[in-house]
């Protein structure tokens, strides 16, 4: 858009960015290209080989028009050069994987992260000789004393997920470049309304899309961020050739979220808010973490770092299974439901014992740093865009019956 050649604030680029009238028929809204294919000039090349900025729309597995324009509206508001969309957060998390790490290579990886990223990380880069270091994050000089010559990549989540574990980006971008390693922050939690990771020091930043992005549950997907011939390469090497896109009707419903991401994450932070100081004033809630909460471990960083405290929290009661079944069973307003950053308020109990055992393999330091947050499990809170009393009430109605 014209637009764009000057700068806008956040709120009309998440609106604008990467979108401009139909040019045929003048529509206003983003046009929805669902074709799987383009006709083309006779001398157009059908290879990965070949791709670049200046290839034409040749087949939606290459490009899209709404899928570019997506990609584009969403570099325009984390300040990076280029984007890739993927068809899920976990298909970009894997590309850029496979894209900087190779066998021989250290990774260094946030203790705590989302599950299918401790998962793939424990489970499947071990497999490809990949050396794999798991740190917390919290603190700076544990990921200092992790680096070694062979470190090629430090891979953060800020907050983390579940424990609402913060990572100091700026700190740990320093220890990156001075150790000459890249850093990746998955910040679906925060979004770019809170923080921007490639300001701070990353050199790719992550988001499933999936989540406060599209913020409505309907639509499933991801990105990587960052530098342009970095993507480039991304681009051609792994999402072209592994063939993990994203539909351009996600793209869509995607983009119509984010017009709306600003207003939608406004009213996420004071649902949190709220519930997150009714809970912590609660005779059945042991412990409450939220990083607008002065209690937050590292209120002082969230305060520093995020603009915005985003709609995640959690929680703890005395018999979290017990509780998990009465609540599942109570709520009438908040589902019980996995996911997050939907404009319905959803939570969901994770058991410590389950979470050791399935998605994290964490030595006895580390688990006793998880148990600080965890304790024996908590309950994930997203709080959606309900009006906060009504569930501070549906909470406390569902909390009245645990005995």
């Amino acid at each position: 858009m014209a637009q764009e050649s000057r700068r806008l604030a956040f709120n009309t680029r998440a609106i604008h960015a990467g979108e401009a009238p139909d040019p045929a028929t003048g529509a206003s809204a983003p046009n929805l290209v669902m074709s799987t294919t383009f006709v083309t000039d006779p001398g157009a090349s059908f290879s990965a080989e070949d791709f670049g900025e200046a290839t034409p729309f040749i087949y939606t597995r290459w490009g899209n028009p709404t899928v570019d324009q997506l990609e584009r509206k969403l570099a325009s508001l984390e300040e990076a050069e280029a984007c890739i969309a993927f068809g899920s957060g976990m298909a970009a998390i894997t590309a850029l994987f496979f894209h900087v790490l190779k066998p021989g290579d250290h990774l260094i990886i946030s203790d705590v992260t989302y599950a299918a990223t401790a998962e793939f990380s424990k489970d499947f880069l071990p497999r490809l000789g990949i050396e794999v270091t798991k740190v917390d994050m919290s603190d700076a000089r544990n990921v200092a004393a992790a680096l070694r010559g062979n470190t090629r990549l430090i891979y953060a989540e800020s907050p983390a997920n579940p424990l609402i574990r913060l990572t100091d980006i700026l700190a740990v971008g320093k220890l990156a470049r001075e150790a000459k390693a890249l850093f990746a922050v998955d910040s679906t939690f925060a979004t770019p309304v809170a923080t921007r990771p490639l300001r701070l020091g990353a050199d790719f930043v992550l988001h499933s899309l999936t989540k406060y992005l599209g913020g409505h549950g309907d639509a499933i997907g991801g990105a990587i961020l960052g530098g342009r011939s970095a993507l480039a390469e991304i681009k051609k090497g792994i999402a072209i050739r592994t063939g993990g896109i994203l539909s351009p009707f996600n793209a869509w419903l995607i983009m119509r979220g984010i017009a709306t991401l600003s207003i939608r994450m406004k009213a996420h932070q004071e649902g949190a808010s709220a519930v997150a100081a009714f809970l912590e004033g609660h005779p059945k809630v042991k412990r409450v973490i939220y990083p607008g909460l002065a209690s937050h471990p590292q209120h002082a960083l969230a305060r520093r770092q995020m603009d915005n405290f985003s709609g995640m929290l959690t929680f703890q009661v005395a018999d979290g299974p017990a509780a998990a079944r009465v609540l599942a069973e109570r709520l009438e307003v908040i589902h019980y439901a996995v996911s997050l950053g939907h404009h319905r308020s959803l939570v969901f109990y994770l058991a410590t014992e389950d979470m050791l055992r399935t998605s994290f393999a964490l030595g006895p330091e580390a688990e006793a740093s998880y148990r600080s947050f965890a304790g024996d499990g908590i309950f994930r809170f997203s709080a959606g865009l309900e009006d906060p009393r009504d569930l501070c009430e549906d909470l406390d109605r569902a909390l009245a019956a645990i005995s």
